[in-house]
């Protein structure tokens, strides 16, 4: 993968996280592996004048403890042919699941953030605020009863992207 700056990042956030989807990958550092969980809510943009995605992990996922336990985190878009790999990613639990194991994928750092040289885009992030959703922020109905009848709402974590790696 290369390094490319966000002026040269081209590519369309509605297309790449609505449709192609997200890897939020996180180090557990207790049990020395990683863990990767499949995303299709976020957002690229600016916020406080640096470049930011922002990604929504339930309460109840284990990618949520480990992005809690450290710093930086990395989000990957697979290509194409790997979206088989979401599969594995959104119906096992890395509690139970080696899911870099399970499904092939090859693990590399930067900087000590793991992330998948086979990601046709990699971001590497770092924290830069977290808050948890609570009911009373609805403004409408709908999107609570229709996303949280369980009531296992979403952590919102804003990260500073520091790269960028594109295929």
């Amino acid at each position: 993968m290369k390094e490319i700056t966000v002026d040269q990042f081209k590519e369309n956030p509605f297309t790449l996280i609505g449709d192609e989807w997200m890897l939020v990958t996180a180090h557990d550092k207790d049990q020395n592996k990683v863990n990767m969980m499949t995303a299709s809510w976020g957002s690229l943009g600016i916020f406080w004048n640096k470049p930011t995605v922002t990604v929504y992990i339930r309460q109840s996922r284990y990618t949520k403890k480990l992005l809690d336990q450290q710093e930086r985190f990395s989000v990957s878009i697979m290509p194409p042919n790997l979206k088989s790999v979401h599969k594995v990613c959104s119906t096992t639990s890395g509690r139970d699941t080696d899911k870099v194991s399970a499904t092939d994928l090859k693990v590399e750092y930067e900087n000590g953030v793991p992330y998948f040289p086979q990601a046709k885009t990699s971001l590497i992030c770092k924290k830069i605020y977290t808050t948890k959703m609570e009911r009373q922020g609805f403004m409408e109905e709908e999107p609570f009863n229709k996303n949280y009848t369980n009531g296992d709402l979403h952590s919102i974590y804003i990260a500073e992207i520091e790269k960028i790696l594109v295929e």
